[in-house]
């Protein structure tokens, strides 16, 4: 009910608004054709005023109630470093190839 309200001011809005651009070229129409001698006169329409939008209802706000405790914050959990892994003397052991996982090895 309130959707299909909603769509018919929207379409009278729109009506309105295109009367009153309408309106304003016609104005300018007359104008041109009354500057000119011999032509008949043609009577100004009053332009019609848009109807003032509907408000918004407010939303109340929600009262706070008094007496509710706090929620204690979590203390933090302490961050575990890994202790540094020992050096090899000669490096890291090279994989070997394996063709349908990687690619041959460049010379």
């Amino acid at each position: 009910m309130a959707r299909s309200i909603h769509t018919c001011f929207v379409i009278v809005v729109v009506i309105m608004a295109v009367m009153t651009s309408n309106i304003d070229k016609c104005d300018a129409a007359r104008h041109l054709l009354q500057s000119v001698p011999g032509l008949p006169t043609i009577p100004s329409f009053p332009i019609p005023s848009l109807p003032p939008l509907p408000s918004i209802p407010t939303i109340p706000t929600i009262p706070t109630i008094p007496g509710i405790p706090t929620i204690p914050t979590i203390p933090g959990i302490p961050k575990f470093s890994m202790p540094p892994l020992p050096s090899l003397p000669f490096g890291l052991p090279t994989m070997p190839s394996i063709p349908f996982l990687s690619p041959p090895p460049s010379n």
